[in-house]
């Protein structure tokens, strides 16, 4: 999965200044694409034939307390923008916890009347930590709720977090780092027992972002080692160069 909605709260974030530039090159290989309702309309062209994760969660940007968010997309409009899943965050430990929850408990109800697979974020406030308690605390809170998906953050002992969630979940690829450093974080959340990965910034802020979505694609798909996909990253940033 494709994580392009940071602007629901971000602005225009580096790498996301032009939606559209940056998205339409990695589509090919991405399996989903996450995003926004205003995102989708207006830089994703319709002949573009990938499922959508609707972010449908927000009204709060990063100046303000981050838990305290709403409903920002009707189920109705999600139905006409046929999407195949909708994204909504909870904050377990906020301030907003039970706004947040039973904000999922709701878009659940909703998104069951029309066979939408609702996707849980387990959002991370400052002062939480991000270990295996606390972690697996958020995401079978959300599967007893009903979610179908869960897109939370690696932690040591995620085994833990998975074998205690009984419905997939997905790994976020948080800020920017190295691109080993984010290959390494897929690999390790795959062995662990992650269904996928929904990475952003490590794929549309890395200097090659194309190369990257396919290294990053290698291991969910292919079961690829660091060092392979790593190489792969570096032929076709090499490549790249050349022309």
């Amino acid at each position: 999965m494709l994580a392009v909605d940071h602007g629901y709260f971000l602005g225009p974030t580096t790498g996301l200044e032009n939606p559209a530039k940056t998205v339409e090159p990695l589509i090919p290989f991405a399996d989903s694409l996450m995003l926004t309702r205003g995102v989708l309309r207006n830089c994703v062209r319709p002949e573009f034939d990938i499922p959508i994760v609707l972010r449908v969660s927000g009204g709060t940007s990063v100046l303000k307390e981050l838990s305290n968010e709403g409903m920002t997309v009707s189920m109705k409009d999600a139905v006409r923008l046929n999407v195949a899943g909708v994204a909504l965050s909870i904050f377990v430990g906020a301030e907003y916890e039970r706004q947040t929850l039973l904000n999922l408990a709701k878009l659940i109800d909703e998104a069951e009347e029309y066979g939408i697979a609702v996707l849980a974020v387990t959002a991370v406030g400052k002062e939480m930590v991000r270990d295996a308690r606390y972690l697996g605390l958020c995401c079978r809170i959300a599967a007893e709720l009903g979610a179908h998906i869960v897109k939370t953050y690696y932690c040591e002992g995620f085994e833990d977090v998975v074998n205690n969630c009984p419905v997939p979940v997905v790994v976020a690829g948080g800020k920017k780092t190295d691109e080993k450093t984010a290959l390494e974080l897929a690999y390790n959340s795959i062995k662990a027992g992650a269904v996928g990965v929904d990475m952003g910034r490590n794929i549309f802020q890395s200097d090659n972002p194309v190369a990257m979505i396919k290294a990053v694609r290698e291991i969910v798909h292919k079961n690829a080692s660091v060092p392979r996909a790593y190489e792969l990253y570096r032929s076709l940033s090499s490549k790249k160069g050349k022309k």
